[in-house]
């Protein structure tokens, strides 16, 4: 087994904070969760987690002077529907900034942090790391501004090693406390399983990057333990699927038959497609998915009636 190591994760009451830290306090580390709880964290995600819990946010507090052999970076608003720029770029550029000085700091030499793929925009598809960003929120805006911060505190600090991982469409245990950001996944489940038909733009055939929160928690874990060198990664499956996919896996699971209820889009900007290539994060940290999209469904369905009983 790998020797004890001491991590810090930031917004690790959040979705895809507590899975990270809870997989590796299982793994036998010492981990450290700091989470202001006025986003999406939720104490109910740390249910089990014998780790200490720090609840301020970034520029309140991070431990003094401590060492860490990593931090994962979780914390940010991501409701893409806020239009508080100022709060958006504080919260989500300003205190990554703080975050980065302070691992500077104590010598701490990887940080690896959660970017987006709504850097991409409605970018060309399939989406690369080299292609040109087009933010269509400013919230994918933050996230370019915090690869391009990442990118310029690595040649000052070449000691240190910072990873960012373009998140796509996550879904898995724990999101339920994002409220109407949680997934589609999610939303339709509840919706079957109360009986009702599942909703979901004209025709449901939109494509996304599905991608099971499992492994996104292995792609950073790949980060870690073989990612050399400052860089920005794709992290998804690499296949796109449709919402009528979806719905298709969530019948199979809950042994129903509903037929989708199709809705107007009532958004002018809506993305018809996202799909990462991911050979660049193959190449990089060894990464590939485990699940695709009807095993990770069947997977999740599995953990949310196993509550629901």
């Amino acid at each position: 087994m790998e020797s004890k190591k001491k991590y810090l994760v930031t917004g690790g009451a959040g979705f895809v904070g507590s899975n990270i830290a809870k997989t590796l306090e299982a793994q036998g580390h010492d981990v450290t969760v700091v989470d202001d709880f006025t986003k999406n964290g939720h104490f109910k995600n740390l249910i089990g987690f014998k780790g200490d819990v720090i609840a301020a946010d970034l520029f309140e507090y991070l431990p003094e002077n401590e060492y860490f052999d990593a931090i994962f970076h979780e914390a940010a608003i991501t409701d893409t529907t806020v239009m508080d720029q100022k709060q958006m770029m504080e919260q989500n550029v300003e205190a990554f900034r703080n975050l980065l000085n302070y691992a500077a700091e104590n010598e701490i030499p990887k940080v690896i942090y959660a970017s987006s793929a709504a850097t991409y925009g409605n970018g060309a598809v399939p989406m690369k790391e080299t292609q040109p960003t087009q933010p269509e929120n400013v919230y994918g805006f933050s996230k370019v501004i915090d690869d391009n911060l990442a990118r310029k505190f690595s040649q000052k600090h070449q000691d240190m090693k910072i990873i960012g991982l373009r998140y796509f469409n996550v879904f898995g245990p724990g999101e339920e406390y994002k409220g109407k950001m949680a997934s589609m996944v999610y939303q339709l489940y509840k919706q079957m399983k109360a009986g009702q038909r599942p909703r979901v733009f004209k025709h449901g055939e939109q494509l996304r990057d599905f991608v099971y929160v499992k492994d996104i928690v292995k792609a950073n874990l790949c980060a870690l333990q073989n990612g050399k060198e400052t860089c920005v990664l794709n992290a998804a499956t690499g296949i796109a699927r449709s919402y009528n996919d979806i719905i298709n896996c969530l019948n199979h699971e809950l042994g129903t038959n509903l037929e989708p209820d199709y809705i107007d889009n009532p958004y002018p900007f809506f993305q018809n497609k996202t799909e990462a290539d991911m050979s660049l994060a193959k190449e990089k940290t060894g990464y590939t998915p485990d699940y695709t999209l009807e095993t990770a469904i069947a997977d999740y369905v599995s953990i949310l009636e196993g509550k629901n009983k």
